[in-house]
């Protein structure tokens, strides 16, 4: 089975220098969805550029890029990553074997080689409004908040998720079009929540695989400073997640 990549770059071509050769000779297609100006320069043969004439949101440029590949599976990876060498064979190998897998995740590690916490619970209104308020720095929520961010499991072998971050995913096409891929009325940031969150209700699995391996460089802005331009868009993601499933209102 096929595997199609889909890349957003945001101005991130430098970042793109590095991820382009270590993912194309592990996919079938490759296709990098350029932004903005300055998202993309040279490129490897074989990798096709969809260029915009205004910018659009994540979750709308990665439904471009899932639009114009033919894939039975979607790689979705975000610029700041970089896989091992066997790592989508080793989330398609997985996710082939179990028919309902809709969306397979790696292990995610820091650019030092420190474990990231990128398989997490699904969020509740109070863990959230800690998260994205001045009360952080009251409660941390990497102390108080371990459960949701599961920093006590590191499990070896392939588990079930809630959500994974959507830095690194592989989809399956078939989930994709029965979902009609990610809501587009995402700017930037929940439409990775969202999107597992209405597989899970349409009975796909999602699942960590510890086994594939992909460094990312997570700078976590929106986790470090307040009132800036990404902290509105996380509120508004947040707000349209709530919007969309008001019985997560109940999850305290």
């Amino acid at each position: 089975m096929s595997v199609s990549a889909v890349v957003v770059s945001h101005g991130h071509a430098a970042e793109l220098r590095s991820l382009l050769p270590l993912l194309l000779p592990q996919v079938d297609e490759l296709v990098v969805v350029a932004n903005v100006p300055g998202s993309v320069d040279e490129v490897p043969a074989g990798v096709r550029v969809l260029r915009n004439t205004r910018p659009r949101g994540f979750a709308a440029n990665s439904n471009a890029g899932f639009g114009a590949t033919s894939g039975e599976w979607v790689l979705l990876a975000t610029p700041d990553t970089e896989p091992a060498p066997d790592a989508v064979a080793l989330l398609r190998s997985f996710a082939e074997a179990r028919p309902r897998c809709g969306i397979a995740g790696p292990q995610l590690r820091f650019p030092d080689g420190s474990w990231q916490s990128s398989r997490r619970r699904f969020p509740t209104v109070g863990g959230t409004f800690v998260r994205r308020t001045p009360l952080r720095a009251l409660v941390r929520p990497f102390e108080r908040q371990r459960s949701h961010y599961l920093l006590d499991e590191r499990p070896p072998e392939p588990v079930p998720a809630d959500w994974m971050l959507g830095a690194f995913l592989l989809l399956r096409r078939t989930m994709l079009d029965e979902l009609g891929g990610f809501d587009a009325g995402f700017r930037m940031y929940g439409e990775d929540i969202d999107l597992c969150y209405r597989a899970a209700r349409r009975g796909w699995e999602r699942w960590y695989v510890p086994a594939a391996l992909v460094t990312h460089a997570y700078d976590r802005v929106s986790d470090r400073r307040f009132l800036t331009r990404r902290t509105l868009w996380h509120w508004a993601g947040i707000l349209r997640f709530v919007r969309k499933h008001p019985e997560r209102l109940r999850a305290l």
